[in-house]
């Protein structure tokens, strides 16, 4: 195959963009207090050694990737015990969720960048015997460096922007020649498989399969907090709304007023999505005259609003209320994991603009685990509904939970579908 003359430009270009690139993604890392010795990491440099045997090497870009993985990695080591796993992301928050969460025989290192050197050093420390990219994290070199030594790879989860896919559609040589190196494609969705031929990925690997991040484990508990919480909160009523995003949290806050009043010792917990946002969604909270404790200054849910500004916590506040609101979704953000919260059995609320994971709430609503709301007199509509009538919410929190165990079963013909494909059965251990 002849190397289109867009990749040679990007590896001359990477080689001499290096030395800069490098210093600003390490310098990123230690602002985030990443260790100096894993910031290297990002030049190929490995804090870990290999372990011996069969390695399987995942790589994501960031939190919601690296997290997606998760439960398929859990799967895929039942049915290798022997196997070992590795995933590199990008960024400090991954690595910090990460941490706690990994499954048994698996490392985290932050990814390489797409140079010659740090390529060949990550690929000569680690000698991955498959690869498996994530979504559509598509470094040029790290896919066609990791072919060139015979690696099994796939392409799972595969998503593209209708952006990425016009571009796509305007560089068919360089398409096929970073496409081709895949011995599977498996899309989020049939659209998406459609979508991948348009574009010239080999169309005989190229198959529909299911949304991971609509399978991901379950979210970790801290029970010493939600002990403590539960006492703060005594028989308080409570709901949840997580993962807002600006914009979403004043109609949150409107819809907890209006509530208020037909409720009036009723519990927000309300749980931004990007934490260092805590103060700026403090002073709106204050700013519409609801009192609020806050989780980052040690406070209990005891006032109106509990402002639940930290991360990885989010398991733990799901444990304390059966009513949650997701947000990303009532601005043309995309929408947020329900699966999270169906496994913690909980009925999802959530607006209207879903598209990140259009099937699953479609599922989820004819199953009678998820609702969609127009706006914040809606969502007011639908908490009150819920919080008024024991029977739906029970009901809609146990449909939830039929639903998330329902979808944890295809994990396991998704897992031997890579396996078989990638003949990691085939490949004897790399010492």
């Amino acid at each position: 195959m002849v190397t289109p003359l867009l990749y040679r430009v990007w590896v001359a270009a990477s080689a001499v963009m290096l030395p800069v690139a490098g210093r600003q993604s390490m310098a990123k890392l230690r602002r985030a207090e990443v260790d100096p010795q894993r910031a290297r990491e990002k030049l190929g440099h490995a804090s870990q050694p290999r372990p011996a045997g069969q390695l399987i090497w995942f790589h994501a870009a960031s939190v919601g990737e690296s997290l997606s993985v998760l439960a398929l990695i859990d799967r895929m080591g039942h049915a290798l015990p022997q196997a070992h796993f590795l995933i590199t992301s990008g960024t400090a928050t991954s690595a910090r969720l990460l941490a706690s969460r990994l499954p048994p025989r698996t490392q985290h290192q932050f990814a390489p960048l797409d140079a010659p050197g740090p390529l060949k050093r990550f690929l000569n420390h680690w000698r991955p015997d498959a690869a498996l990219f994530v979504e559509s994290e598509l470094w040029p070199q790290m896919l066609r460096r990791t072919h060139a030594r015979g690696t099994a790879m796939a392409l799972i989860n595969a998503r593209l922007s209708q952006r990425s896919i016009e571009r796509w559609q305007k560089q068919p040589a360089l398409a096929g020649f970073l496409f081709g190196v895949f011995d599977l494609i498996l899309t989020q969705n049939d659209a998406m498989a459609r979508a991948m031929g348009t574009i010239n990925a080999p169309a005989d690997r190229v198959a529909a399969g299911i949304n991971l991040k609509s399978m991901a484990g379950p979210l970790p508990q801290e029970d010493e907090t939600i002990a403590e919480a539960r006492k703060a909160l005594g028989t308080r009523p409570v709901w949840i709304a997580s993962s807002t995003h600006p914009g979403e949290e004043k109609s949150v806050l409107e819809a907890h007023r209006q509530l208020l009043t037909r409720f009036p010792d009723l519990c927000l917990i309300l749980v931004p999505r990007h934490p260092e946002r805590g103060d700026e969604v403090a002073g709106l909270i204050a700013s519409v005259g609801l009192t609020h404790g806050r989780r980052t200054r040690g406070d209990m849910p005891e006032e109106q609003v509990y402002l639940a500004d930290t991360l990885g916590e989010l398991g733990t506040w799901y444990a304390l209320s059966n009513i949650v609101f997701l947000g990303g979704s009532l601005h043309p953000i995309g929408g947020h994991n329900p699966y999270e919260v169906a496994q913690a059995g909980a009925m999802v609320l959530s607006g209207t603009h879903v598209t990140n994971f259009a099937e699953t709430y479609a599922e989820m609503e004819t199953a009678g685990a998820a609702r969609l709301v127009a706006g914040t007199q809606d969502l007011a509509d639908r908490v009150a509904d819920l919080l008024s009538n024991d029977i739906a919410r029970a009901n809609g929190g146990a449909s939830a939970k039929s639903y998330a165990a329902a979808q944890a079963d295809k994990l396991d013909s998704i897992a031997e579908r890579l396996i078989t494909a990638l003949r990691l059965r085939e490949r004897g251990p790399d010492a």
